[in-house]
């Protein structure tokens, strides 16, 4: 039969796999393959089409790559294409775990419960002592801070009323006051100075000059780069301790007043010990203070017209004996000392 006649039944096309049916190939098997194959134009087909053939899938071209499947993928669902080793199918299959993928528990198992740390490890006995014991704290923490405010603040009904009940709590381990910031510092100088009398080894009585303490301190500290805190204010908290607390007649007022007394006494014999005021064999009797201060002048630009006449504040004597023997004032003991010699 002619090629070329229209009318024969056979299939026209190009030549190759799929064309003409040559001499090695009948035509019966080149009809079958080409009706069997199905007449879809889907992808999945054509890649279950190159499956059948030989050729890897999709999955198979990630494991060529070396893609690991999906988190969570299993061995069952690994594509057994034609093909694929054994091995790439194992190793698809453990791509989460080589992932780092961490495998959750298997249902109905108990996770253990975190250990308590804090108050909450502790007993239910000792959780109640620990919080009485945290208010107790919070309470004093309060009104300490509560006093110490009153104490600072100016005068008001509070400090009027209670006064005195501030004054112990504050006095003297949290005594607090404004100097440092004081919008007006002090503008004088205060010179502390003390006598003695002195009985001597003879039986004699004198009567030493005037030392003048601050300026015993003032050279002390003059030069000094790491002066003591003994030599800046041991003497001058004592002596505005001594003015706090004793009225214009030099009279203390209740037993702070009496209490520094005692104490500028002390160190007065401290002070004319080092001195030698007593002399070799002498004793001191009593000693006396006296202050003076003095205005320190304004500078030419304020205007300001202060006295420059010093102002002299002169103690009565006090007696070392019987502040020795623990009296109150030394003004009683001087007073007792005249009483015997009478």
């Amino acid at each position: 039969m002619d090629a070329y006649d229209k009318g024969s039944d056979a299939r026209h096309g190009q030549d190759g796999p799929g064309g003409p049916a040559g001499p090695d190939r009948p035509d019966g098997e080149a009809d079958s393959a080409e009706t069997t194959a199905p007449e879809t134009d889907g992808a999945p087909e054509a890649a279950g089409a190159r499956e059948a053939a030989g050729a890897p899938g999709v999955a198979g071209a990630r494991e060529a790559a070396g893609v690991p499947e999906a988190a969570g993928a299993h061995e069952a669902d690994v594509p057994e294409a034609a093909g694929v080793p054994e091995v790439a199918r194992a190793e698809a299959a453990g791509a989460p775990e080589a992932a780092g993928a961490v495998r959750a528990a298997p249902p109905g198992t108990a996770q253990p419960p975190a250990p308590r740390t804090g108050v909450a490890a502790l007993s239910p006995r000792y959780q109640v002592g620990a919080v009485v014991a945290l208010a107790v704290v919070a309470v004093a923490v309060c009104a300490h801070i509560g006093m110490v405010f009153l104490h600072l603040a100016p005068s008001n009904t509070l400090t009027k009323q209670h006064g005195d009940v501030v004054d112990e709590w504050v006095f003297p381990e949290f005594e607090q006051n404004w100097k440092l910031f004081a919008p007006n510092p002090l503008q004088q100088n205060v010179s502390v100075q003390v006598r003695a009398e002195v009985s001597t080894a003879d039986g004699e009585i004198r009567t030493t000059g005037w030392y003048d303490l601050s300026a015993e301190d003032g050279r002390a500290i003059d030069g000094n780069p790491l002066p003591s805190h003994t030599q800046q204010n041991e003497l001058r908290r004592a002596w505005d301790f001594f003015v706090a607390s004793h009225d214009s007649d030099d009279r203390p007022v209740g037993l702070r007043g009496t209490l520094s007394e005692t104490y500028l006494r002390r160190i007065a014999l401290l002070r004319l010990d080092r001195d030698g005021a007593a002399g070799p064999g002498g004793a001191v009797e009593r000693v006396q203070y006296r202050s003076r201060t003095t205005n320190v002048e304004p500078p030419p630009w304020s205007g300001e017209k202060v006295s420059d006449r010093p102002t002299v504040r002169e103690l009565p004597w006090w007696s070392v004996s019987a502040e020795t023997r623990g009296a109150k004032s030394g003004r009683d003991g001087q007073a007792a000392r005249e009483g015997g010699a009478a």
